[in-house]
């Protein structure tokens, strides 16, 4: 596998630009409903794996909103998140502290002392880089990410370093948008200037192949169209902000002229459909797939293995 990046699989990000964006909560909270519908339909795709986890990461899992999801599919594993804003995951955690603790008030009138108590130490949180994690090899079970993988220039790179950390037979699981994503703005954009005022987000077949490169078998990708509508279109672009505007290197530096942005917002009302209301298109993509037992050895042997029958009593 090569070392060097497919132009045609990253993204010129700036990923300073986004940790500004993350860090401002308030300016993100109105794009939160589509991430926990998202959650909400990964949730009912991970409820049919047959697996029983020890530890569970969220990478990207911002302020914990997925965190109960993944405790009441598994109220036994530890939950570690990981954001790179701390803001966020601040946020979260006073809001999760202030949760478990009145959870754990009921509990202990409820139950002993001992299973209570357990509610306590049912995750922890890290601020960092999900693309180089802070673990040790084979220190996972299961990986879950929730509308975070497009905010990284090098998706292939990520994969790389998720399956390091994940055990053999682990499985990741991850949602990310697909290229059809705000194809609206792009088109009203495109009436105005050359310049990318979006990402050029990565189609769901090069994440296949990326995970398999990166040493995943059998990935299974699907993805799906998710519209919503606006009446106002000062209130669809201010969603578009909220889910991270545009934060390429290559972006136009300066705010829109008078003129440029009464081009925008007549080529946005050119999207009115009959009800009156403007559509917003998200493609969302799916992935999971499950880290192999090796075949190789780190001297580049190959690893044969026997299943013997089993002696007769």
């Amino acid at each position: 596998m090569s070392s060097q990046p497919d132009s045609r699989l990253s993204a010129p990000i700036d990923v300073r630009n986004v940790r500004r964006l993350f860090d401002n909560p308030t300016q993100i909270a109105e794009s939160n409903f589509l991430r926990r519908e998202i959650a909400s339909r990964m949730h009912e795709r991970l409820s049919l794996v047959k697996i029983q986890p020890q530890r569970v990461l969220d990478l990207g899992c911002g302020e914990g909103a997925d965190f109960p999801v993944l405790q009441a599919l598994y109220p036994d594993a530890h939950l570690l998140g990981l954001d790179a804003s701390f803001a966020l995951l601040a946020g979260g955690r006073t809001g999760q502290s202030a949760a478990a603790n009145s959870m754990t008030r009921l509990l202990g009138k409820l139950l002993p002392r001992k299973i209570g108590a357990r509610h306590e130490d049912a995750f922890s949180q890290l601020c960092g880089d999900f693309s180089l994690l802070p673990l040790k090899p084979a220190s996972a079970d299961l990986i879950w990410s929730n509308l975070a993988l497009h905010w990284h220039p090098q998706p292939d790179l990520v994969f790389a370093e998720w399956r390091r950390v994940l055990r053999v037979d682990g499985l990741l699981m991850f949602s990310c948008f697909g290229p059809d994503t705000f194809r609206e703005i792009r088109a009203a954009f495109a009436q105005v200037d050359d310049y990318a005022h979006t990402l050029n987000f990565v189609d769901m077949h090069d994440l296949g192949d990326m995970l398999v490169n990166s040493g995943f078998s059998t990935p299974v990708m699907d993805m799906e169209t998710i519209t919503v509508t606006y009446e106002s279109t000062d209130k669809l672009l201010a969603d578009v902000r909220a889910w991270g505007g545009n934060p390429l290197l290559t972006r136009r530096r300066g705010l829109l002229g008078l003129s440029a942005r009464t081009k925008l917002l007549r080529a946005l009302d050119g999207f009115r459909r009959e009800d009156g209301k403007i559509p917003l298109t998200f493609e969302v993509v799916y992935g999971h797939a499950f880290r192999p037992a090796p075949t190789r050895t780190a001297d580049g042997e190959s690893i044969i293995r026997l299943d013997l029958p089993r002696k007769r009593q």
